[in-house]
């Protein structure tokens, strides 16, 4: 079997296990790692896998990329052999690069404010913000928000594919829920899509990025469309919200993904403490 048949019948027994982004991303390094290594893949070695990671690393790449390729192929390469496809899993004992320990960017809530200020007269971009940081919801998550999910009474919205193909429902707050009617008040259409560019299309990744870089340039300070992530959960931890609850919200399947947002608030603290010594 070529190696493009067998990188095809593993997506395939992947689908419902893999978020969409996952696919694409672990796609891509598929092809790139056949394309830095050109054999099949029952004859790659442990030092063709090592070759390829340290060309990353001497072309640039962050750690967490490294991270993120290593895991592809070791995913690919555990599925082979579970179908008994190697004999040999090439990447077994390749470890990982060690990740730094850099906490998360999030928006201080004067950074907020004055984004929010920036965007108030466009009812989209402001509804786009607001929703955003009310529901911390992933970038693919956000973009495949259709009316029909939202329940207006509960102020609640359901997201039927989360990462994983899992679920969950997150909330919004009534701010969230008066831009969201402003905005679709300003609409024609019968798009069932939540938020729309500005030629009446579906939203997409791609130019939501865009959008948020260029506010991101007025206000001086490096962020994308999940920093609102990070900041709606450094905000709620900082509220004092319990952990779980916050892990629930986030659709976060281990709790140890959460507990970054506590240190994120003992940080803050300790500054607020210095200063005022």
């Amino acid at each position: 079997m070529k190696n493009t048949d067998i990188i095809s019948q593993f997506f395939l027994e992947h689908e419902l296990k893999f978020a969409e982004g996952t696919v694409k991303r672990f796609w891509i390094v598929l092809r790139q790692f056949f394309a830095f290594c050109p054999k099949e893949y029952g004859v790659v070695r442990a030092s063709d896998v090592r070759v390829w990671l340290a060309n990353l690393d001497q072309s640039g790449k962050a750690p967490a990329t490294i991270c993120l390729c290593l895991t592809a192929l070791k995913s690919f390469y555990r599925y082979c052999r579970e179908e008994n496809l190697v004999a040999n899993d090439p990447t077994v004992n390749i470890k990982p690069p060690r990740l730094s320990d850099r906490l998360p960017v999030y928006l201080q809530r004067d950074e907020l404010t004055r984004l929010k200020e920036m965007a108030k007269d466009n009812l989209r971009d402001r509804a786009i913000i607001e929703t955003l940081y009310a529901t911390g919801v992933r970038l693919e998550e956000f973009i495949n928000i259709r009316l029909e999910d939202i329940n207006w009474d509960d102020r609640q919205i359901i997201i039927p594919n989360g990462k994983g193909k899992k679920g969950r429902i997150v909330l919004f707050t009534s701010e969230c829920a008066e831009r969201l009617k402003e905005y679709l008040g300003s609409r024609q259409d019968e798009i069932p899509n939540l938020f729309l560019n500005k030629w009446g299309s579906p939203l997409q990744g791609r130019r939501l990025h865009g959008l948020i870089t260029g506010y991101a340039q007025k206000l001086g300070k490096r962020i994308t469309p999940h920093t609102f992530r990070h900041t709606f959960a450094a905000h709620l931890a900082e509220k004092g919200m319990p952990l779980p609850c916050i892990q629930d919200l986030l659709g976060h399947d281990n709790i140890k993904n959460t507990r970054i947002y506590a240190q994120l608030c003992a940080n803050a603290r300790k500054k607020q403490y210095d200063r005022y010594q």
